[in-house]
């Protein structure tokens, strides 16, 4: 119990904040503003007190959990996919052509992982439909999505982005997805050991509250500056107006 304490503490940190974010945009009327942002904190806060819920009721090892558990990740890795879908379509707010491409690559992808996933189904057909596909599912999606964020980071260099409050929460994501990755993988490497185990749990929360924390800093004490240039055009093109009329 004592080497989960760290987890634990993370874990009801992590919840403690996304409340608070959730409440924040609430508060502040910028719910329907930041969509992605909202759907993502909504996501994680219901997934994380019903797994708390059934694990004060049930008991870590059981099979209640265990279904609870990979049913809110599914909800999450589907959440994940449309925040980064929705960011791109945020980068892409002056580039409609970009947006076009960009939203037939992320269908395809969206599709192409559903088919992988199926395939393997389809070599386990023996075992339980929800033990197989949902957790392939979930993991061929999860790292699509580290992928595909690493691709939005890059374009907003590329388009040289003005939008910071984005780009913040970008890099917020890019910190939620890279450490479990790389503790997934080991885990992988190493057959389920205890150790890989415990040491994902602990990353994944740890990661999660540092997205957390970056996205706090991003939505609190940054703006979008989208609107502000689009404010600013107005008078700069009265005065190229006027300029030609002289």
């Amino acid at each position: 119990m004592d080497s989960n304490i760290p987890s634990y503490v993370l874990q009801y940190a992590g919840i403690l904040t996304e409340v608070a974010l959730v409440l924040y945009l609430a508060w502040r009327g910028h719910w329907k503003g930041q969509g992605a942002a909202s759907i993502c904190l909504t996501s994680l806060l219901f997934a994380e007190l019903t797994r708390l819920t059934v694990w004060r009721t049930w008991g870590f090892a059981s099979r209640q959990y265990f279904y609870v558990y990979w049913t809110t990740d599914f909800l999450l890795v589907i959440s994940a996919f449309v925040l980064v879908s929705l960011f791109f379509r945020r980068a892409c707010l002056r580039e409609d052509k970009m947006w076009r491409l960009i939203r037939v690559f992320l269908a395809f992808t969206f599709v192409f992982v559903t088919a992988i996933s199926s395939v393997t189904f389809t070599h386990n057909y023996r075992h339980l439909f929800f033990t197989y596909f949902i957790i392939e599912f979930n993991q061929n999606l999860y790292f699509t999505c580290l992928l595909l964020n690493t691709l939005l980071y890059l374009l907003l260099q590329y388009i040289e982005s003005t939008d910071d409050q984005l780009g913040l929460l970008v890099c917020g994501v890019g910190i939620q997805f890279a450490g479990p990755a790389a503790t997934l993988a080991l885990a992988h490497l190493t057959a389920g050991e205890r150790f890989a185990q415990s040491l994902t749990s602990l990353v994944m929360r740890l990661c999660t509250f540092g997205m957390l924390l970056v996205w706090a800093y991003a939505l609190v004490h940054v703006k979008d500056k989208a609107t502000v240039v689009t404010r600013r055009e107005i008078p700069v093109l009265a005065e190229v107006t006027a300029n030609l009329n002289i």
